[in-house]
């Protein structure tokens, strides 16, 4: 009866553990960097975003993919690491940066009309020399 249940308990977990990120994957050169992009897309993706997470690998993140053009606006509630955001246009031309604190509750409102938010680990941006006004290529598989 005892291993039954172990054998069960295994398969829930692993189970559960293959639900955990579903999330499309990409590959992006951001500055002189290669990054390893979550994508998120759906309306339940796009609002779970990072959160729950305890860490963030360096040279990973997530990309926020929207429909239209629109101020967004990002917080940090349930988001446990430090993180670094850009608002992409369209184009990929970075129009705005900022420095996310885990678990605020501030929204980070872009002021510009914008297509995509890119999340990586806080000061990636700088490390990989971006700056406002780069551009960094959309993989197809974002657009």
């Amino acid at each position: 009866m005892f291993r039954m249940r172990y054998l069960f308990l295994a398969a829930l977990v692993s189970i559960l553990a293959s639900c955990g990120s579903s999330m499309e994957k990409t590959t992006m050169i951001i500055g002189r960097d290669r990054y390893s992009i979550e994508i998120a897309r759906t309306q339940e993706e796009l609002q779970k975003g990072l959160m729950d997470r305890r860490t963030l690998p360096a040279y990973s993140g997530m990309l926020f993919v929207f429909d239209n053009d629109r101020r967004l606006s990002f917080w940090m509630k349930n988001t446990l690491v430090p993180l670094s955001i850009a608002y992409l246009s369209s184009d990929g031309v970075v129009k705005e940066m900022y420095t996310m604190v885990p678990e605020s509750l501030a929204p980070v409102n872009s002021k510009h009309f914008v297509r995509y938010a890119l999340e990586l680990p806080k000061g990636s941006f700088v490390r990989s020399g971006v700056h406002i006004g780069d551009c960094i290529t959309i993989p197809a598989a974002a657009r």
